[in-house]
């Protein structure tokens, strides 16, 4: 197979939760650039539609769905949706995720159980609905987690003060490794993304408050920036890591090399 091959997703059908906006729409587009149909779905389906309007300007077919990851009934209307319109499908990105800002010591539990519910619980639900089909199908898969680096580390309160979501994350990464394991026998690979800080609506506010601290703990002394995210995305989808999973591959400016 070409070097260039390797990375070719032509034909592959991929579902991207929280598709809509920043990182997920970002994979989105990078997936139907490199060939691949794509499923877009959110809570905010209206979002979805316009990143769909975008995939098929690139010559792609798109699908948004209105979802909430946390719901059963939604997550397999989201399968059976795509199932119905694309046939089968190769890829996972579970993308969807919340937070909630607040002291660990003020933390409160209603706000808890929302982030564990979508971050959490939403990766499992998917996770486990996409491996049923791609387990009786026999043709194996992949699915990607996008973690975080807060889920790889404790973070001091002056840069990130959401124990919430840095547990939730945390689990994620320890699912993908387990999953990873557990269904290595199918040929389903499950990686996970950590992406360090990137300007997106989740971050914008932890941003404003705590760039400059932020910047301190990044070796390469910048945020994220768009399109540093699709290269790694669209690697960990396509054959160039055909022998690769259960890895957590950090982007986050050398954070966590620390």
């Amino acid at each position: 197979m070409h070097s260039r091959d390797l990375f070719d997703l032509t034909g592959r059908v991929a579902i991207i939760t929280g598709g809509g906006r920043g990182l997920g729409r970002e994979i989105a587009l990078g997936y139907a650039e490199m060939g691949a149909d794509v499923v877009l779905c959110s809570r905010r389906v209206e979002n979805c539609h316009q990143v769909a309007e975008e995939v098929r300007a690139l010559g792609r077919r798109a699908l948004p769905v209105a979802c909430d990851v946390a719901n059963p009934d939604d997550v397999r209307r989201v399968v059976d949706e795509t199932l119905n319109t694309f046939g089968k499908i190769d890829i996972l990105v579970n993308n969807s995720g919340t937070s909630w800002g607040a002291p660990a010591l003020e933390m409160p539990l209603e706000a808890w159980h929302k982030v564990m519910e979508t971050n959490v619980t939403g990766t499992f639900l998917m996770s486990q609905a996409v491996a049923r089909h791609m387990i009786e199908r026999g043709e194996g898969g992949r699915i990607i987690n996008i973690a975080s680096v807060a889920g790889l580390v404790g973070s001091p309160p002056e840069v990130l003060d959401a124990v919430g979501y840095s547990a939730s994350k945390g689990a994620v990464v320890n699912l993908t490794r387990d999953l990873a394991v557990k269904w290595a026998r199918y040929n389903i690979l499950v990686n996970a993304i950590a992406p360090g800080f990137f300007p997106t609506k989740m971050s914008k506010v932890v941003i404003e408050r705590n760039g400059e601290e932020i910047l301190r703990g990044t070796p390469l002394k910048r945020f994220g920036r768009e399109g540093e995210l699709k290269g790694v995305a669209i690697f960990l989808a396509s054959a160039a890591s055909s022998y690769i999973t259960g890895q957590i591959l950090a982007v986050d400016g050398g954070a966590s090399a620390q």
